[in-house]
């Protein structure tokens, strides 16, 4: 039997590309980030996989290489907001500079191949630059795919989600990837209905560890998606409703499925489409800005934390923060699970082996 393929997990953030990475059969040597709030749960989600709190301008490969031995990938998602086109895009945002270090940290490392995720922006021309510094550390050794757009909802998921990803194949040890083989695994798009209507009427159990716990007791089975993400106790954390004035609920019920509240610009979500892009907002540290929460489809509240992970693509095992807040930034600034698993499905196949799982049917 083959050893697991090691992988290594830059900017893990939560870890919803880590989870994909587990789902297709690699295993996370180690995961590296620096922000202690947005990796909070990390280590209750993956308590095998080694996280370190490093900033990755700091980072070395040769460091990583001894503490973990063999690195057969190396994946992330380096910070996108400097990319953003609804961002300010300034040429002197340091968080633009951490993508080259992305690809100085693969060029010291030297694994099989790589994947990087980010922004749509990431194609502007005022991208251009700083991802070409990049690249060009890592031209010399690698066939390089992309930037290519992929959408989560395209691979299954209940949010439309797009994203571009670059990956990069050492010839010498990875068979060749093509955008081909991302066209030939598309799957139909879930349903915010399939997602989470079987959490509609579920009960509260009690707070424990700050965090809130539910149970499901709709009968009858679920809809294939939501049977995969469900825990076999169907307990399940994050759902307390956010509490609206009277008058915001007035204002909320006369948003139609499909609509756009005019104040505050929350979407509500239709029963038989896909939630839009779930985004992250900032932190402490960027002004503590929350993020445009959509609308539940018939109920007058936003989303809860597990709804929006349900549409993300989260297991209910999965844990995020005590806080609403912070929760919905680690979802926010997440991979879509589904999303990751399909790439590295592929990044499996490409190396050799068999993909494990769900992907794999």
């Amino acid at each position: 039997m083959k050893a697991a393929l090691n992988v290594l997990d830059l900017f893990s953030g939560c870890g919803g590309f880590s989870l994909g990475a587990h789902q297709a059969g690699f295993n996370v040597a180690m995961a590296v980030d620096v922000d202690p709030i947005l990796t909070s749960s990390f280590r209750t989600n993956f308590p095998r996989t080694p996280l370190v709190l490093h900033d990755i301008a700091q980072l070395s490969g040769r460091d990583v290489l001894n503490e973990v031995g063999r690195i057969d990938g190396v994946f992330g998602g380096p910070p996108c907001q400097a990319f953003s086109a609804i961002g300010h895009k300034r040429a002197d945002d340091p968080r633009r500079e951490l993508l080259v270090h992305f690809f100085r940290v693969v060029s010291e490392i030297r694994p099989a191949f790589f994947v990087a995720e980010n922004v749509q922006g990431l194609q502007l021309e005022s991208a251009q630059k700083t991802l070409n510094m990049g690249l060009d550390y890592v031209r010399r050794h690698y066939r390089i795919l992309g930037p290519i757009l992929l959408n989560a909802a395209d691979y299954g998921a209940a949010t439309k989600r797009p994203r571009l990803f670059i990956i990069g194949i050492d010839p010498d040890r990875c068979d060749a990837v093509s955008s081909e083989q991302f066209e030939l695994v598309k799957r139909t798009p879930a349903t915010v209905r399939q997602a989470i209507g079987d959490l509609e009427n579920a009960s509260f159990v009690e707070n424990s560890g700050g965090f809130d716990y539910w149970r499901i007791n709709r009968p009858g089975r679920p809809a294939r998606y939501a049977e995969g993400l469900r825990a076999p106790t169907r307990e399940f954390t994050g759902h307390m409703h956010t509490t609206h004035t009277k008058e915001v609920r007035r204002r909320f019920s006369k948003v139609k499925q499909g609509e756009i509240d005019r104040v505050g610009r929350h979407p509500r979500l239709s029963w038989e489409g896909q939630c839009p892009t779930l985004r992250a907002g900032t932190g402490n540290d960027r002004g503590s800005y929350q993020a445009v929460r959509p609308l539940h489809p018939t109920e007058h509240r936003v989303i809860t934390v597990r709804e929006a992970a349900r549409l993300q693509g989260f297991p209910d095992t999965f844990k995020f923060h005590p806080t609403t807040w912070h929760s919905f930034r680690m979802i926010g600034n997440s991979v879509s699970p589904i999303m990751a698993r399909s790439i590295f499905d592929a990044m499996a196949s490409a190396m050799g082996r068999v993909p494990t799982g769900l992907a794999a049917e």
